[in-house]
């Protein structure tokens, strides 16, 4: 047992996932996380197919990360104070979005998604978007 002044250090990160694949390389997977945001871009939105990609894409990400297959980031210790601030617009978001559903979405009081329609409707916006969640699902499972 050791004494409880000593803190072990942190393993380097590079020994997170020892024998970590070549292809989770930020080099590689960019790239597929690109041509799949431009599959994914090609459904309309809402279609069996739009749902079909995102099932597909999300849930083979979510495996990886799950499966321990991804190499892991060193999660912070602790946040930062600043980083209370994004709890004000996410608040903020979720607030307008629940309410708009409870009054159910009517033209007065639309939804966030009805008043994101007319910007995903066009294909390199849609894929973007598409680009973003899947970057950012990808940055989430490898915690």
């Amino acid at each position: 047992m050791e004494p409880p002044d000593v803190v072990p250090e942190p393993a380097p990160r590079s020994a997170a996932v020892p024998g970590a694949p070549a292809w989770a390389r930020p080099m590689v997977m960019l790239p597929a996380l690109a041509g799949c945001a431009l599959v994914g871009g090609l459904f309309p939105s809402f279609s069996k197919r739009a749902t079909f990609a995102v099932l597909l894409f999300g849930g083979v990400l979510v495996w990886l990360g799950s499966s321990g297959r991804l190499p892991r980031r060193a999660a912070p210790r602790r946040l930062p104070a600043t980083a209370a601030w994004w709890l004000v617009p996410t608040l903020f978001l979720a607030i307008v979005e629940l309410v708009n559903f409870l009054l159910g979405s009517t033209y007065q009081h639309p939804t966030l998604s009805v008043l994101l329609d007319p910007v995903l409707a066009q294909y390199p916006a849609r894929a973007a978007a598409y680009f973003g969640w899947l970057t950012g699902l990808w940055s989430l499972v490898r915690r």
